[in-house]
């Protein structure tokens, strides 16, 4: 599967000057939410994912993603692996399980978003099961910005990834891009555009 060319497709591996939700500037953006307004494409995908995830052995019994942007990427994997699906928002800027979902003592989560970038907002879901109980056996996503190691690539976990050593990452391709912090972006100093932010944070 090339998942690089699907987004291409879908329009959804944009090229300009991009605010990235770190406060650092980039030529590219991945918006994974043309991708998954297919339900084809998403299903697709979703079922690629679920494959790695059998193929590990890992005991799983629901999924939980951040909002908003993991929403359809979870439960279309969910849906994939025939589990139970859950969601966490942020409420007063922390993220919550809130509207009656329920995580049972001992199940076994994986957390999902539609990228994984450093893996903040997943870490945070991560954290609201393990509180109520639940144990988190590892960490999916459709796209791996590069910075965490993702199963099936050994490229070492850069600094910036808050995943701890070791933990299962699984995710469908790299997709590595060059940051700039904004003092030092080459965009910015050709003074022919301004940084924009898409994405659920942003427009």
């Amino acid at each position: 599967m090339n998942v690089e060319q699907i987004y291409k497709d879908s329009s959804a591996l944009l090229e300009g000057h991009f605010l990235l939700s770190s406060g650092n500037h980039s030529k590219y953006y991945l918006q994974s939410a043309k991708v998954l307004e297919d339900p084809k494409t998403a299903k697709k995908l979703a079922e690629a994912l679920a494959l790695q995830i059998k193929q590990s052995g890992i005991k799983v019994d629901a999924i939980c993603s951040p909002a908003l942007g993991g929403l359809i990427a979870g439960f279309a994997l969910a849906t994939a692996l025939d589990v139970r699906f859950i969601f966490a928002e942020r409420v007063d800027k922390q993220m919550t399980i809130r509207r009656g979902f329920e995580v049972k003592e001992g199940e076994n989560y994986i957390i999902c978003e539609d990228i994984i970038t450093t893996a903040g907002s997943a870490l945070e879901a991560a954290g609201q099961v393990e509180a109520a109980g639940g144990n988190v056996v590892a960490f999916a996503a459709l796209a791996n910005r590069g910075f965490c190691t993702r199963v099936g690539n050994d490229a070492p976990q850069k600094e910036n990834c808050k995943l701890p050593e070791g933990t299962k990452l699984f995710a469908l391709d790299d997709f590595t891009f060059e940051m700039y912090a904004p003092e030092d972006c080459p965009l910015c100093k050709e003074g022919k555009s301004q940084a924009i932010k898409p994405g659920s944070r942003g427009n």
